[in-house]
């Protein structure tokens, strides 16, 4: 009995805070299934780049990198007309390679080379950044400039922090874009229109407790989710069992019921936590496991040696194409050409508004088909330890697979057919390789696959036989999500009902009466 009235005060008490965030993210949680948190993915980003004029006199990569003062080894290099609507060269240099041979500090950023003079762009201004709003929203649409942030509601995520402050200019078109513009390289690094923005503050802003960032919480963020997490498994639990205790299977009470309760809130509370116990229990869980909490998916794999694979740094020469070959190679309608080191290959890369890359040699301009079995012999150098096999994938499955942009998962090019190299190493690497670019798509071992299933599969059912048939998908987890509200918001009630009651007691006044002595038991 005495465990009995614990399980009752713990599920009681801790459920009249914790309801009410359940509440918040089985409503909230269905809004992100259809309105993602702002991100710009590469298919947007290429889409609203300028294309390339073949035409124009750009300089050669080993013209603009010498003339910027970084001519070693690149760890990228781009060329788009991607800031201030005009051509430049997007160099990030490795490492090791500086002016005067001086090894570069770690996090060294972009550097951005006019393509037709070879100046560095040493500052991103109110100018630049609306001319490169206007390149992204195309003609006839009026931008209208509203400062700097450093970050706000919509620009939390840690992949912007290298091009904080950020320009926010607001577009005149259709959808009222709100466009942030890098303050380090003047690019469009995230759009959000209105209605996405406006869906938000019911969606992911409230369900990954964004309010919390940016305040003096924000340092305590990832605790305080994690915590509430583990609050709400603890209610769960003792809701459950509290919930089958309660429950007559084979007899009914005086009311007639196999519930005790009579009051209408209470015995909805019984019946949808019987119901849904198991689906909230899920997704709450696995709503801590997406945090990655106290790094339990951090593997100690060894790094992948990409150089190593690639045949050292990408470095360019003065022999190589100039981008008007380049460009006049592939048909016109290109968006970027990027320089990459391929199975100890130079080629480019050269993108349009959709479709897969078209893979070019850097010297000759001319289309280029890596070698299979040099392709193999590279991504062998990855890892010290050895390749079990390499499956090659012509369809999706469990572990790679694509979702839809705005999703938590989506928005990644995911290319068929792909390579699977599957290594012997401790923790089970799978690398996914490209077969037509070559390049290293991702790596996943047996932590991140066990994230993959107490995350993605529990908290948003990734699981192909249902992404394939939707609505099916939809309509199982809108109906078990409006199921858990239910419990949820019947809990608030009665939890805010419970606490009134308490609040609102009497204070005795006066002293308080004495007590009659209780009849005495001892015979006569």
């Amino acid at each position: 009995m005495h465990l009995k009235r614990w399980l009752f005060l713990v599920h009681r008490w801790l459920g009249v805070v914790a309801c009410a965030f359940f509440a918040m993210w089985f409503v909230s949680g269905v809004v992100m299934m259809y309105v993602g948190y702002p991100k710009l993915t590469e298919a947007e980003r290429l889409q609203h780049l300028p294309p390339l004029d073949a035409s124009q006199p750009f300089l050669s990569p080993a013209q603009a990198l010498q003339a910027a003062g970084i001519p070693g080894p690149q760890q990228s290099l781009r060329l788009a007309a991607a800031s201030g609507g005009q051509a430049v060269y997007l160099a990030v240099p490795a490492r090791e390679a500086a002016a005067g041979g001086r090894r570069l500090p770690p996090g060294s950023g972009t550097v951005v080379i006019d393509a037709r003079t070879g100046s560095v762009l040493r500052e991103v201004d109110r100018q630049r950044a609306i001319a490169s709003a206007l390149a992204y929203a195309g003609a006839g649409v009026a931008a209208d400039y509203r400062g700097t942030v450093d970050e706000d509601a919509f620009t939390h995520s840690r992949g912007l922090d290298a091009h904080r402050p950020l320009h926010v200019v607001e577009l005149g078109d259709a959808q009222a874009t709100r466009l942030y513009v890098s303050g380090k390289t003047g690019e469009v690094v995230r759009d959000a229109p209105r209605t996405e923005r406006l869906w938000n503050y019911a969606g992911a802003w409230i369900h990954w407790l964004y309010p919390l960032r940016g305040t003096a919480l924000d340092p305590y963020w990832a605790d305080i989710v994690n915590w509430l997490s583990i609050v709400g498994i603890a209610v769960a639990l003792t809701g459950t069992v509290v919930g089958v205790m309660r429950w007559r299977f084979r007899r009914v009470y005086r009311s007639g019921s196999h519930s005790p309760y009579q009051g209408f809130m209470m015995r909805w509370h019984h019946v949808s936590g019987l119901l849904f116990a198991i689906v909230t229990l899920t997704w709450i869980f696995s709503g801590l496991m997406s945090m990655n909490p106290w790094r339990v998916f951090d593997g100690k794999a060894a790094a992948l040696r990409i150089d190593a694979m690639n045949g050292g740094a990408l470095t360019v020469s003065g022999e190589d194409a100039p981008p008007s070959a380049l460009l006049a190679s592939t048909g016109g309608g290109v968006r970027e050409l990027s320089w990459v080191r391929r199975a100890g290959q130079t080629l480019v890369l050269a993108s349009t508004a959709t479709g897969r890359p078209a893979v070019r040699d850097a010297l000759t301009a001319q289309p280029y088909a890596l070698d299979a079995e040099a392709l193999k012999g590279a991504v062998a150098r990855l890892l010290p330890d050895a390749v079990a096999r390499i499956d090659v994938l012509h369809a999706y499955d469990i572990h790679y697979y694509a979702r839809e942009a705005h999703t938590m998962t989506g928005g990644t090019d995911k290319p068929l057919p792909v390579w699977r190299v599957v290594f012997t190493d401790a923790p089970a690497s799978w690398v996914h390789v490209d077969p037509l670019t070559g390049t290293v798509l991702g790596r996943i071992d047996s932590h991140r696959r066990a994230s993959r299933w107490l995350f993605a599969m529990l908290h948003s059912w990734d699981w192909l036989p249902l992404l394939e048939r939707r609505p099916l998908w939809d309509v199982l987890l809108v109906a078990l999500s409006l199921g858990g509200a239910v419990l949820s918001l019947t809990g608030v009630v009665i939890g805010w009902r419970r606490l009134g009651r308490k609040l609102r007691l009497p204070k005795p006044k006066g002293p308080e009466p004495a007590r009659p002595a209780a009849p005495s038991r001892r015979p006569a």
